[in-house]
């Protein structure tokens, strides 16, 4: 919460200690990994949990837009440096209608991003992540991705996902204005969220989980979220594995951290990736989607997540559009 006594401080934006546990072992997380596969499923296997998605799936999703209202999710270019952003995103301008025959004039920009990071908003490819080695499927990383790029798993291989989208606001289920950096969901709070909200998750859907992490960046600072930032507990997978999500993502990048599993830096990644064939979303700013569900009374919708198409490509800078 953001609310303290008068004689307390100024607030900060360093993390309080993590509430992450509990722990698991290696030997725990491997059995689990193994448990939540998924290889040999679907064909094309690079698009991964998408062939859940059919046409019915995305009609049922169009029947949930009641008012037409459109939320953008996706963070400003980020081209300031800062604990969250290491890599700053590039633009410039190239052409200021001084370079081509006059009339009309032609203003052009360039921009870059380095976008598998705390500051771009984006979608991680099957081709992303490997575990033991080994990529979505059993495909064995370094044979399948090199210096010319992907070849299993890109994005290109994914194209659109439309699909009902549903809202996990914990910071609307428990009062709070967020949750702390270093705080677990756990599958219990999953569950807990589902009956506040009147929501369910199911086959095909996409979740996204609001741990208020951009709102708590306004007010008390930037942080790094790669020492601290709320996510899901690994104990709560295989609830979404058994509900049979499409897509997962957040305002943080879905792993709580610091990470509970000795050795795994990233385990929700290396889960949901790599296991299940489920793509990620990172970094979105889910605070404007917040206050239009309150609104509406609802946290379901219609999701469009559109990447762009580029082969070989292990991800893609984003903007899911939730309409209402």
């Amino acid at each position: 919460m953001t609310s303290s006594p008068s004689d307390s401080p100024p607030p900060s934006s360093a993390p309080s200690l993590p509430r992450n546990g509990p722990s698991l072992s290696r030997e725990e997380f491997d059995l689990l990994f193994d448990t939540l596969r998924t290889w040999g499923r679907w064909s094309p296997a690079d698009r991964g949990a998408w062939n859940r998605v059919t046409p019915a799936h995305v009609q049922r999703a169009t029947a949930l837009v009641r008012t037409g209202t459109t939320v953008p999710t996706a963070l400003p270019w980020n081209t300031v440096p800062g604990p969250d952003n290491g890599r700053p995103a590039l633009h410039y301008m190239s052409d200021l209608g001084d370079v081509e025959a006059p009339e009309p004039s032609c203003h052009k920009d360039f921009i870059a991003v380095d976008y598998h990071g705390k500051g771009v908003s984006h979608l991680d490819a099957l081709s992303h992540i490997a575990y033991r080695g080994q990529l979505y499927d059993g495909r064995t990383a370094r044979e399948v991705v090199d210096a010319a790029g992907a070849h299993f798993g890109a994005v290109s291989a994914l194209g659109p996902l439309v699909t009902k989208g549903v809202l996990l606001d914990l910071p609307a289920v428990l009062g709070t204005d967020w949750l702390e950096p270093g705080t677990a969901v756990h599958a219990e709070d999953v569950l807990a969220a589902e009956k506040a909200l009147g929501v369910t998750v199911g086959e095909g859907d996409a979740v996204l989980l609001r741990s208020g992490h951009f709102r708590r960046r306004a007010e008390l600072g930037a942080w790094n979220p790669d020492n601290a930032s709320a996510g899901f507990h690994v104990d709560a997978v295989p609830l979404l594995a058994e509900r049979g999500i499409s897509l997962l993502g957040g305002d943080g990048d879905s792993d709580v951290r610091p990470s509970p599993v000795a050795g795994v830096h990233s385990p929700v990644h290396a889960l949901a990736i790599t296991a299940m064939g489920v793509p990620l979303l990172d970094n979105l700013d889910l605070e404007a989607l917040s206050a239009a569900c309150a609104a509406a009374g609802r946290y379901e919708f219609l999701l469009v997540v559109a990447p762009l198409n580029v082969p070989g490509g292990t991800g893609s800078p984003v903007n899911p559009v939730a309409v209402l």
